[in-house]
């Protein structure tokens, strides 16, 4: 089977565009049709000024999400990075194989930067350095696809250069694996601005819904949802990019087409609605499922425990061999030497 990574950074609460954009499609056909590991990469929260206890927060939340999104530990691999030692194993040799222009050229890190030096903080050398962890949590599985968005596309093509750079070097190695765009994901926009796409953030915004919302806010949220002038409900995504999103989340809540979902509509307030309606139903059964496995912690902890036992025993040979083949002594176990052995 084709072996899958993807990941999901504790930085903020899980939204309706994570759920509708990707996760979604992880429980319905990713797990089903591929070997699928799904990661908390809690080490990449750490690449700016943080909360350790939020970071530990919303690592717990996320993985109880990603379980009651549907995934099945029994069809799925789940688990913390932090909880298998192979991903900053494996770093460490991919950042001796990168380089500082590299680093630098990275998108996120050029944008990020400026913004962290704005707030009079100082840059973590780890925001330059982490897309060399990205390529470990990549290539430590052997994975033959990684689903991502146009933003992370960067990252994969770093990957396969330092995949490649390491076989010609060292000897065949990784798998060299490719970014797949994600099928049929629908691509979610801020409700308050619908030209830039709904993220986690670390403020309540009013654009955002988060999956845990209560259905009052969900509702709230999506009734003030930004529209366009004109009284015409229309699909045009460059013209009327408002009401474009609305019919797009609509669409993707309800299985329907935007073009004709459009048609149906004489008002925005009508628009509104129903969109309300749907977003409120199609998350009714994960927060229902969440609040259960709230109620069993014990039972996310053997997942995640579960998890990284079968992860480690996935990344693990790759690992080794990449110690072995840059160089390194391999690690003597078995029994004490001699009492009387040559010192």
């Amino acid at each position: 089977m084709t072996r899958v990574f993807s990941g999901v950074k504790p930085t903020g609460h899980l939204t309706l565009g994570n759920y509708l954009g990707a996760m979604r499609r992880w429980a319905a056909v990713d797990q089903h049709e591929a070997d699928a590991l799904f990661c908390i990469v809690d080490l990449h929260a750490l690449t700016v000024d943080h909360d350790p206890a939020r970071v530990r927060r919303l690592s717990r939340q996320a993985a109880t999400l990603l379980l009651a999104s549907g995934l099945d530990p029994e069809l799925c691999t789940v688990f913390v990075q932090s909880h298998v030692d192979e991903h900053t194993r494996l770093s460490y040799l991919l950042e001796c194989v990168a380089t500082d222009g590299e680093m630098r050229r990275m998108i996120q890190y050029k944008e990020k930067a400026p913004r962290e030096r704005a707030r009079g903080g100082s840059v973590r050398l780890s925001l330059l350095t982490y897309p060399a962890l990205m390529a470990a949590d990549i290539l430590a599985y052997a994975a033959d696809e990684v689903p991502v968005g146009d933003d992370q596309t960067q990252h994969v093509e770093l990957t396969r250069d330092l995949a490649v750079r390491f076989n010609q070097r060292y000897g065949h190695t990784f798998t060299v694996p490719k970014a797949t765009p994600p099928a049929v994901g629908a691509r979610v926009m801020n409700l308050q601005d619908p030209t830039s796409k709904m993220g986690k953030s670390d403020d309540a915004g009013p654009g955002i819904v988060y999956l845990l919302d209560e259905p009052d806010v969900v509702r709230r949220k999506v009734m003030r949802a930004v529209t366009d002038s004109g009284q015409d409900v229309v699909h045009d995504r460059e013209e009327r990019p408002g009401v474009a999103n609305l019919l797009e989340i609509l669409a993707a809540c309800t299985g329907g087409d935007p073009e004709e979902l459009a048609g149906s509509y004489a008002s925005y307030g009508a628009l509104k609605k129903d969109t309300a309606d749907a977003v409120v139903e199609v998350l009714r059964p994960l927060r229902e499922r969440h609040r259960a496995l709230c109620a069993d912690p014990g039972y996310v902890d053997g997942v995640l425990r579960d998890g990284a036992e079968r992860a480690r025993a996935m990344a693990r040979p790759t690992v080794d061999a990449a110690y072995r083949a840059i160089g390194l002594l391999p690690a003597v176990s078995g029994a004490d030497p001699a009492p009387n052995a040559a010192r």
